[in-house]
C-alpha cells in the first residue's frame, strides 16, 4: 500500500536462479518481452499490446525515483490503490528502490546494468536484492504484473545467499504488498526491522501493511515510531494518510506540505505534490488540486498519478474534453483498472457517437489487466469487486468482495462489499458495511454516495438524503456517473 493505496489499489520475466545457496547462482536473464512470456489468454495479450503501443508512440521516459501505483489495486491501494477514491492506488514511497538503481533516471537501463554486474559477481547478495526491488518498481511503473515472478526469484537468490539480508527481506515485503498479500508484507517487514530497526523501507512497508489490514490504531503507532526513527518523505506521506483515514484532513495536509518542503529530488517532489493534489481533489478543492498536479508534472512530466489526477480534476471542473484526452494518454501507456474505469465512465457521460463502444472497450481491458495480474500472483479481488459491480458481472463482484472482506477489514473493503451487495439487491446486508466504511471519519464522497443509496434502498430516507447531500457537498464531481446518479436519487427522494 501507499499513502494513496486503493489498493489500491497493486498492479501489477524470469531471472534464472538455478542451484541452491551453496552453488553459484546463474546470471540474471534480461527481462523478456512480447510473446515469450505471455499467458495464453488473449485478453492478456490485448492489455500488453495497448501498453506497448502507447509507449512506442510517446517514447515514455521513466520517472526518476518516484514509485507508481501501488497496490494498487485495492485499496491500494496498495497500492497504488490505491488507492483512493476515483483512481488507482499510488504506490509506496519514492525510495522503494535504492538510489543507485535509479541514479540514471532510467530504470530499464539500471536493471540492465545490474544484470551485467551479476553475471560477473553472481554471489553479490546486495545486488540481487536491489535487482529484485527494481523489478517490483518496474512492474509498478509499467503497470505489468508479469515482472513480479522475476522479482521473486531475484529476492529469493539474495536470501539464499544471505538469509539475514534486511534489504532483501524488505524487498519481499514490497513484493507481497504489491501482490496484495498484506499479511506476508507485515511478516517480512517485521523480519527486516529485526535486522535493521532503522530501515526506512521496512518502516514504511510496515505502516502500509497495517493500514491495508485495517489495523489503523497499530498503523498510527507504527507511523509515530517510523517518524522517530527515520523522518523523511516516505514516512511523512504515510503519517499523513493514517491521519486522513481518521478524518483529520488538516493534519494530513500539514504533514504533506512539510514533506513537499523537504523533498529535493524531482521524483519526491512529483510524488508528494501528487499526494497533495489527491487530498485536495478528495475534498472538492479542484483549483488547489490542479495547482499541485501542475507542480508534480513540472518535476516529472510523465508522472502517471499526476496525469491521472489532473484529468480527474479537469473532469470534475467541467473540462471533460481535456480530461478524456489526458486519460487516453494515461491508459495508452499503462492500462490499469482505475484510469480505465474513469475513462469509460467519461465516455458514457459524454455520450457522443461511438462513446458506448469506447466505454465498453475500457471495461474489457480492466478484465484483461485483472487476468494478467492474477496470472502473476496478484490478488485482484478488490479490483474485480470495484469494477464489476458497476461495469461487469455483478455476481462476480460480490464473490470477489466477499473473498477480500474475509482477508481484511478496511474502509475500502467494507465499501466494496457494501456496494457489491447493493447491486445484487441485498441492501439489508449491505447497510452495516456501508456504515462501517465511513465509521473512521474518512472523508470520501464515493463512500457517502454508496451509503446514501443503500440507506434509501432500505427505507432510511432521511439518512439517505443526508448522506447523498454530504457526498455532493464534499466533492460534487467525485465520479463522472455516480455524481449524476446521486443528484437523480436525491430528486426522486423528495
Amino acid at each position: 500500500m501507499s499513502p494513496r493505496t486503493n489498493d489500491d489499489e497493486a498492479d501489477k520475466r524470469p531471472v534464472s536462479t538455478g542451484g541452491d545457496a551453496a552453488s553459484t547462482p546463474a546470471a540474471p536473464e534480461a527481462a523478456p518481452t512480447g510473446s515469450e512470456t505471455e499467458p495464453g489468454d488473449p485478453r492478456v495479450a490485448a492489455v500488453r499490446r495497448v501498453a506497448a503501443i502507447g509507449r512506442r508512440r510517446r517514447a515514455v521516459r521513466l520517472g526518476s525515483c518516484a514509485a507508481l501505483l501501488a497496490v494498487a489495486l485495492t485499496g491500494a491501494a496498495i497500492a497504488v490503490g490505491a488507492a483512493r477514491d476515483g483512481g488507482p492506488a499510488v504506490a509506496a514511497a519514492s525510495t522503494a528502490v535504492d538510489p543507485g538503481v535509479l541514479g540514471s533516471g532510467n530504470l530499464d537501463a539500471s536493471i540492465a546494468a545490474l544484470q551485467v554486474h551479476l553475471r560477473s559477481q553472481p554471489r553479490d547478495f546486495g545486488s540481487w536484492a536491489t535487482l529484485g526491488l527494481a523489478y517490483v518498481e518496474q512492474a509498478r511503473t509499467k503497470g505489468d504484473p508479469a515482472r513480479y515472478p522475476q522479482a521473486e526469484k531475484a529476492l529469493k537468490r539474495a536470501l539464499d545467499l544471505s538469509p539475514g539480508n534486511d534489504l532483501a527481506l524488505a524487498g519481499r515485503a514490497a513484493l507481497a504488498a504489491a501482490r496484495h498479500d498484506f499479511k506476508d508484507a507485515l511478516t517480512y517487514a517485521d523480519r527486516a526491522l529485526k535486522q535493521n530497526p532503522y530501515s526506512e523501507r521496512a518502516l514504511s512497508l510496515r505502516i502500509d501493511a497495517l493500514v491495508e489490514l485495517g489495523r489503523y490504531a497499530e498503523a498510527d503507532q507504527a507511523a509515530k515510531t517510523a517518524d522517530t526513527r527515520k523522518p523523511g518523505v516516505p514516512v511523512f506521506t504515510r503519517y499523513a494518510y493514517v491521519h486522513e483515514l481518521r478524518g483529520d484532513v488538516t493534519t494530513a495536509r500539514r504533514v504533506l506540505k512539510q514533506a513537499l518542503a523537504a523533498a529535493t529530488s524531482p521524483g519526491d517532489v512529483a510524488y508528494v505534490a501528487a499526494q497533495l493534489g489527491q487530498l485536495a481533489w478528495n475534498q472538492g478543492d479542484y483549483d488547489s488540486a490542479l495547482t499541485y498536479y501542475a507542480r508534480a508534472l513540472a518535476a516529472d512530466e510523465n508522472y502517471l498519478p499526476a496525469l491521472e489526477g489532473r484529468a480527474r480534476a479537469q473532469a470534475a471542473s467541467g473540462d471533460r474534453d481535456e480530461a478524456i484526452k489526458g486519460l487516453e494518454t494515461v491508459v495508452s501507456r499503462y492500462p490499469l483498472p482505475g484510469p480505465l474505469v474513469e475513462l469509460g465512465e467519461l465516455y458514457e457521460a459524454r455520450g457522443a457517437a461511438g462513446d458506448k463502444v469506447r466505454a465498453h472497450d475500457q471495461y474489457a481491458l480492466v478484465d484483461a489487466w485483472i487476468a494478467l495480474a492474477r496470472a502473476n500472483g496478484v490478488n485482484a479481488d478488490l479490483d474485480t469487486a470495484l469494477a464489476a459491480a458497476d461495469h461487469g458481472d455483478k455476481a462476480s463482484a460480490l464473490r470477489a468482495a466477499r473473498a477480500e472482506w474475509a482477508r481484511r477489514h478496511t474502509v475500502h473493503t467494507a465499501d466494496a462489499l457494501a456496494w457489491a451487495l447493493h447491486v445484487n439487491g441485498r441492501d439489508k446486508e449491505a447497510l452495516p458495511h456501508a456504515r462501517q466504511a465511513t465509521a473512521t471519519g474518512y472523508r470520501s464522497a464515493a463512500f457517502l454516495y454508496h451509503r446514501g443509496m443503500i440507506e434509501l434502498a432500505t427505507g432510511h430516507t432521511k439518512d439517505g438524503r443526508a448522506s447523498l447531500k454530504a457526498a455532493l457537498k464534499l466533492n460534487p464531481g467525485f465520479s463522472p456517473l455516480g455524481a449524476a446518479q446521486a443528484r437523480k436519487a436525491l430528486e426522486a427522494a423528495q
